[in-house]
């Protein structure tokens, strides 16, 4: 059966049949059935089941037959108005699982330390969890003048810290007033932002340039860089920061440092499983 024209176009020449090239081991119903459920990731939406056949290869009956035990077990789900199929909600639990099998710091720890040899600064790994910043992994810095992060562990500085705002940015404003509410805005140094309103139009440039800042608003000499960290579903689940002293805090120096931190958080973003841009 021919392809679809969106397979040709993706990968610049025909599918080939379900099947085709595929060692003779293989259960060919099990194989059919993840046919059919890649070509419904791969639509990002719905397909009718002539369209689920001529992605597939495979005549409407097998379809049929295939995507109905599908159904079954919560694979696949049905529009009841439009009859087209979609991944079911049975998918979620499958990847919730595989993130569950995930050690997050014991994955995150090579990139940070990639990103600390590479900056020579202290790095940082931070969540946010019960409503309180929580830094979870730290490297110090390998230079003779280096930031005093203290230890790893719980603070109040969610609003003052740019790994506290690199999450906070992506929280509803319901979430980030709830912190605020548990937490309050400590005052830190003469350049904390204690202000919610204040906060929140900082926090709007954040999701636009996909990093966050804090210039000495949580210790004085100390300049700090921040980025976000996706799963799987695109939430934001943690940042990463790179933190220098202002006096090897440069306009060159830091936006050294906001392209590596980027960096580093996207990379591990998608060693998550996360296809979102920021």
């Amino acid at each position: 059966m021919a392809s679809t024209l969106q397979d040709i176009a993706a990968t610049g020449t025909e599918r080939p049949p379900s099947g085709a090239g595929r060692p003779s081991t293989t259960i060919k119903s099990v194989d059919r059935a993840l046919d059919l459920m890649e070509a419904l990731s791969r639509s990002g939406g719905s397909l009718s089941l002539s369209e689920l056949s001529a992605q597939t290869g495979l005549n409407a009956s097998t379809c049929h037959h295939l995507v109905a035990t599908l159904m079954t077990r919560g694979y696949v789900g049905q529009n009841p108005r439009t009859r087209e199929y979609a991944l079911g909600n049975k998918i979620f639990d499958l990847s919730d699982a595989r993130a569950r099998q995930f050690d997050f710091i014991e994955i995150a720890m090579p990139a940070l330390r990639e990103l600390n040899r590479e900056t020579g600064e202290a790095v940082h790994l931070a969540i946010i969890q019960a409503r309180e910043l929580i830094t979870v992994a730290k490297l110090d810095s390998v230079h003779a003048v280096k930031v005093d992060s203290g230890f790893a562990g719980k603070s109040n500085a969610a609003h003052a810290t740019a790994s506290g705002k690199a999450i906070l940015a992506w929280l509803p404003e319901s979430e980030q007033q709830a912190i605020v509410d548990a937490k309050g805005m400590e005052t830190f140094t003469d350049h904390t932002v204690t202000d919610l309103e204040t906060l929140r139009g900082e926090l709007a440039l954040v999701r636009r340039h996909g990093y966050a800042q804090d210039r000495e608003e949580f210790q004085p000499g100390v300049v700090c860089v921040g980025a976000a960290i996706r799963n799987h579903t695109g939430g934001v689940i943690a940042s990463l920061s790179c933190s220098t002293p202002t006096m090897r805090a440069s306009d060159e120096r830091i936006a050294e440092l906001i392209e590596r931190v980027k960096e580093t958080a996207a990379g591990l973003s998608q060693e998550l499983g996360s296809r979102s841009p920021l």
